[in-house]
């Protein structure tokens, strides 16, 4: 009788090849180069057009759904729970695994799960929008390699995010922890502008929401490969919805 597989963890999978997040005792604390290019990577000012994008948040504002700060708040902590912990953030964990093993087909096979996983066609749209430019951004700073793979990277700008940040020698768990924050103050911004919110209580929103980001990381770093996934309705919803919205300001 064959024996079960065992159900690997995104901790399993990226371990060889994950820089050390060890600080050194031989002298004063220093300031490692991969924090900045983290801070660099997760910029609202990237040209990658992220703060065009709302990802139905539009819609749900038009619909009524969200209609203060505490409204925002709760539909961004929903897909925080929903989407980004059990889905987006253990793909681009493997995506960095697969990215630092030097392995194109894992890194096919996480892309194309990831846009399978995306449930509408603003959705995909944005993941491979956002994808070209991020690979034509990699391209043009001279990351290495990044030409050469810059097909893979172009269809999802999770990939993008994944190959800077291996190359860069950004830590998992950090680099997980800067995609979550990226994609809430993104939203957060949105939501100033579409709710609207005035500037400090967005700030306040984006404050808990962060103060969240890191349980979301050590739940998604200790996720199997066969328990990711995610399902939103009222996300999924909106988004349909907002492809037929009347008049938009957003993309998505």
């Amino acid at each position: 009788m064959r024996a079960a597989p065992t159900m690997r963890t995104a901790t399993d999978t990226i371990m060889a090849t994950s820089p050390s997040t060890t600080a050194t005792t031989d002298g004063p604390p220093r300031l490692r180069p991969a924090l900045l290019r983290l801070m660099q990577l997760v910029s609202p000012s990237l040209p990658v057009g992220g703060f065009t994008y709302s990802q139905g948040l539009e819609w749900a504002v038009e619909a009524g759904w969200v209609r203060d700060a505490a409204d925002t708040e709760d539909w961004l902590t929903g897909e925080l729970t929903a989407t980004l912990a059990p889905l987006d953030l253990p793909v681009a964990a493997r995506m960095m695994g697969a990215v630092g093993a030097g392995d194109r087909g894992g890194l096919q096979h996480w892309i194309d799960l990831l846009l399978a996983a995306r449930e509408t066609s603003e959705l995909r749209a944005e993941e491979r929008q956002r994808g070209r430019a991020m690979a034509d951004l990699l391209c043009a700073l001279g990351l290495p390699a990044a030409a050469d793979w810059r097909d893979l990277l172009a269809q999802s700008q999770m990939a993008g995010f994944a190959f800077a940040a291996t190359r860069w020698e950004i830590p998992v768990a950090d680099g997980l922890g800067g995609l979550a924050f990226a994609w809430a103050e993104n939203l957060t911004l949105a939501a100033v502008k579409l709710v609207p919110l005035g500037q400090s209580d967005g700030q306040r929103v984006l404050a808990r929401l962060a103060g969240r980001i890191p349980a979301m990381v050590d739940l998604a770093l200790g996720l199997g490969d066969h328990d990711i996934g995610a399902s939103s309705p009222a996300l999924a919803i909106a988004s349909a919805r907002h492809e037929q919205q009347y008049t938009r300001l957003f993309r998505s």
